[in-house]
């Protein structure tokens, strides 16, 4: 996916958060070394978001959501800084799953948890 190519403010961002962000949120490479802008990150997510679950992104409302994030109005939760518009692509902070109140579907669920949490090597 391409990113949007139109005029786009640059964040207006703290010393404090480009700190935050580069310790947690910018894409890094194999060394740990930072290959990502805050510009660059917003944009990312901006576009993943968009896009939704059409095939083409909106680029309109890409661009309202990056200026959402750029002018400090409106930032995601950390899953989705961190994975939008990677390869995990996990929004999500959370899951909510089924569990009665007994010792079975407790370890049951717990069963399932991990089975697909933790999938066998290969």
């Amino acid at each position: 996916m391409k990113p949007s190519t139109s005029t786009r403010p640059e964040p207006a961002l703290s010393d404090n958060a480009l700190e935050v962000l580069k310790r947690r949120y910018l894409v890094k490479d194999a060394h740990g070394n930072v290959t990502e802008t805050p510009a660059q990150l917003f944009r990312r997510v901006a576009d993943f978001i968009a896009q939704g679950s059409q095939k083409e992104k909106d680029t309109t409302r890409a661009d309202q959501f990056y200026a959402s994030m750029a002018n400090c109005q409106f930032m995601p939760n950390s899953p989705t800084l961190m994975n939008a518009g990677r390869p995990l692509g996990q929004l999500s902070a959370c899951f909510v799953l089924p569990v009665e109140d007994s010792m079975e579907s407790i370890f049951e669920t717990l069963k399932h948890t991990y089975k697909y949490s933790y999938p066998k090597k290969i």
